[in-house]
């Protein structure tokens, strides 16, 4: 994808500073490069939504923004298909971000992301860059840790100078020093825990996160991005027993753990900020290495420790 579209890429890339890789790689994790689009009308699709109440404001919003749509002429009705959402389009916008940031890559007059990948590829250049796009950094790479580091300064609510993740002995995946600036600011992430593989994020990785909030989607956009423009794959690959946990067994270690005294909140299923605070705290108190990371293993000892 990357020399179908290198001409436009290239392009892009010159007026919005978003490099081709970032963009092609989001495209890819959006609809597999436009080949799965969402075959749902958009209109019925989010009257429903703003109808039954559950976010009910954003989705009547929504709804006046594909209204919009219809009315700018860029696509007919019967074409004003998408996700059972309402997300549209190669890039998957919501119609409030299509009002907003959608442009004409190919030059016809209209704003088509459904059929062109042009004007996919480049709403999604002006929609990144509206976002706040630094051509100047990098979103992020795999570093790795020194022994005895203290995991309670990993998190992405815990950003530090670079300069002061050298002093502590963070190194790039293949033992380099850090190439950043000693000044700018990285958060450093363990998305499977010490046993996988960690990286340092600076604000581009927020950037993406704010295209979808996902830390693991971020990961995922950053990693095939660097692969795409050459980069080799990761050096502490995560690891082979590990799976991610149902919502019922996350709600299950929240209630554990509440049963022990930490503060998680109410049990809802997802790992928030009190979370995994109170996982460190338990991982501890056990010996454990202290990231914070929910897996089976901890769920084993909260049973154990647990009516």
């Amino acid at each position: 994808m990357l020399q179908v579209h290198a001409a436009l890429l290239g392009r892009l890339e010159q007026a919005t500073g978003v490099p081709g890789p970032v963009l092609v790689a989001l495209w890819g994790l959006e609809t597999s490069f436009g080949a799965i689009i969402g075959s749902t009308p958009v209109i019925d699709t989010l009257a429903t939504l703003a109808y039954e109440g559950r976010r009910g404001t954003f989705f009547k919003a929504q709804l006046l923004d594909a209204l919009r749509i219809l009315e700018a002429g860029d696509v007919p009705r019967e074409r004003l298909i998408g996700s059972w959402a309402g997300a549209m389009g190669q890039t998957q916008f919501m119609p409030s971000t299509f009002v907003a940031h959608a442009v004409d890559g190919d030059g016809d007059g209209r704003r088509d992301p459904w059929q062109s990948s042009a004007d996919a590829l480049a709403s999604g250049a002006a929609y990144l860059h509206a976002l706040g796009w630094n051509p100047r950094e990098p979103w992020g790479r795999e570093v790795r840790l020194p022994p005895g580091l203290d995991l309670a300064l990993t998190g992405l609510d815990q950003p530090q100078p670079v300069a002061r993740w050298q002093a502590l002995g963070v190194l790039t995946a293949a033992g380099a020093p850090l190439p950043e600036g000693a000044t700018l600011s990285g958060a450093i992430l363990l998305p499977s825990g010490v046993r996988g593989p960690a990286f340092i994020v600076y604000d581009n990785f927020n950037v993406i996160l704010r295209w979808n909030k996902s830390i693991f989607y971020g990961l995922a956009a950053g990693y095939l991005a660097d692969r795409l423009a050459g980069a080799g794959p990761l050096v502490q690959p995560p690891p082979l027993d590990d799976r991610s946990l149902r919502t019922s067994e996350v709600r299950e270690i929240q209630t554990r753990l509440g049963q022990l005294g930490h503060d998680v909140g109410e049990p809802d299923g997802l790992i928030g900020a009190r979370t995994r605070a109170a996982l460190r705290a338990f991982q501890a108190g056990l010996g454990r290495p202290a990231d914070g990371y929910a897996d089976t293993s901890v769920l084993d000892a909260l049973r154990a420790l647990t009516p």
